[in-house]
């Protein structure tokens, strides 16, 4: 397994990253080839509380994965779901996990499941998300360094896109970071798929679409943004 160091710098191209976040997405995700995804995103918290068909497939699954329990304020499909109820599924599933995401606002008080993916040379994704507006490119900045103060490999931001001045904005951000923490960008709502193509052309390392249904506005099925990607990388 790679340590969080070789994880975040082996993503120097845009990689897609496909969520499993129902039956009908695992089942597309036990067939997935690797010319349509780079990864696979368990949304643990969509299955939650009947977590254990996930759990078995998720050794035999042909891609990297990265293992989420979303917080319910940032789009978790669990509202009752508790803090220890949360640590102790990221536990059970780790074994499994190339990478863990976890909310920046969650950083703290999950110290004990990111010291335990450390030891297990799991790495770390700490994340906002903004379900109602682009955050202003300072909040952003900030968030960056907040992240990378707490130990992240990788900073991801998903936010609401209403306008191109929003696709301007997380371009900017990731353009202009200093952090030199490795990023992943993508917009949501009216302007989510172009804003995917846009920022995983110019930084954004990890790009998320669907398998199965969208689960969030915005994405592209994970074969079609792999595509497209693709024909847009080999015209540079």
């Amino acid at each position: 397994m790679m340590n969080p160091f070789e994880i975040a710098t082996s993503l120097s191209q845009p990689e897609i990253v496909g969520t499993v976040h129902s039956t009908d997405s695992l089942a597309a995700a036990r067939k997935i080839k690797k010319t349509q995804c780079d990864w696979l995103e368990l949304r643990v918290d969509s299955f939650f509380p009947l977590t254990d068909a996930l759990l078995r497939a998720a050794p035999k699954l042909p891609l990297p994965c990265i293992i989420t329990v979303r917080h319910p304020a940032e789009g978790g499909a669990a509202p009752g779901i508790t803090p220890a109820e949360r640590r102790a599924l990221y536990a059970t599933f780790l074994d499994s996990a190339t990478l863990i995401d976890i909310e920046l606002r969650s950083a703290a008080p999950m110290r004990e499941t990111i010291r335990m993916a450390r030891e297990r040379g799991v790495g770390l994704i700490l994340s906002h998300h903004d379900f109602t507006r682009t955050p202003s490119l300072s909040k952003l900045r900030t968030l960056a360094h907040r992240a990378r103060a707490a130990g992240a490999d990788i900073f991801k931001v998903a936010a609401m896109t209403h306008t191109p001045r929003d696709i301007a904005v997380l371009l900017e951000f990731l353009a202009s970071e200093k952090t030199r923490l490795p990023l992943a960008v993508m917009g949501m709502g009216a302007y989510g798929k172009v804003s995917r193509l846009i920022l995983s052309q110019t930084g954004s390392r990890l790009n998320y679409g669907y398998l199965g249904r969208a689960n969030a506005s915005g994405q592209w099925p994970v074969a079609v943004l792999k595509a497209r990607l693709g024909e847009i990388m080999a015209e540079e």
